[in-house]
């Protein structure tokens, strides 16, 4: 049997063991960067997002309304300042008390579902249904009632960074929207 030659041994274990193969594999595994110039001109790098995240998209803050009585604004805050994490099924009492409590209202509201919140308001306080069906498009300060069939309904305010009745939230009701509601 022929001897193999050291060189040829040696050409062997080079090629088997070279490095090339080995950082392409490294290369292939690492995450794709975006590189780019920042404003003062030195090259930054970020990876590039390739996954699904399932949490949804925070909304944007709600707008300020000028037009829209102060009184309302201040009404956000008692509410949001009373509310509990969780729902005590008591969104019109508790939206009642801060709208009495911030000077919007003089007397408490006398109806007692949620639903018919918007009517009573219009009728007997001054308030005015807005023109907006998204609840994320209406104004700091506004209220927001929501039917349902067989169910008393919902009622909240808007805040600056989302919704507050009984309950802080900062996603608006799935009930279906009657209106929204402010003073001007």
């Amino acid at each position: 049997m022929r001897k193999i030659s050291p060189f040829l041994l040696m050409s062997f274990c080079c090629a088997a063991f070279c490095p090339r193969p080995a950082e392409a594999l490294i290369a292939q595994a690492a995450k794709p960067k975006f590189t780019y110039k920042d404003a003062s001109g030195k090259k930054q790098s970020v990876e590039i997002v390739d996954k699904y995240y399932p949490k949804k998209i925070v909304q944007p803050f709600a707008k300020i309304d000028p037009k829209i009585d102060p009184k309302l604004r201040q009404a956000a805050t008692i509410a949001q300042e009373r509310a509990h994490a969780h729902s005590l099924s008591k969104c019109w009492h508790y939206v009642k008390e801060a709208l009495v409590a911030a000077g919007v209202v003089r007397s408490r509201p006398a109806t007692l579902l949620a639903k018919q919140a918007g009517q009573e308001l219009v009728n007997n306080y001054g308030f005015k249904k807005l023109p907006v069906s998204d609840p994320y498009q209406a104004p700091v300060g506004a209220v927001l009632v929501y039917g349902a069939t067989s169910a008393a309904g919902h009622v909240e305010i808007r805040t600056q960074d989302g919704f507050v009745s009984d309950f802080r939230s900062k996603t608006p009701s799935r009930r279906p929207l009657i209106g929204v509601f402010a003073k001007t």
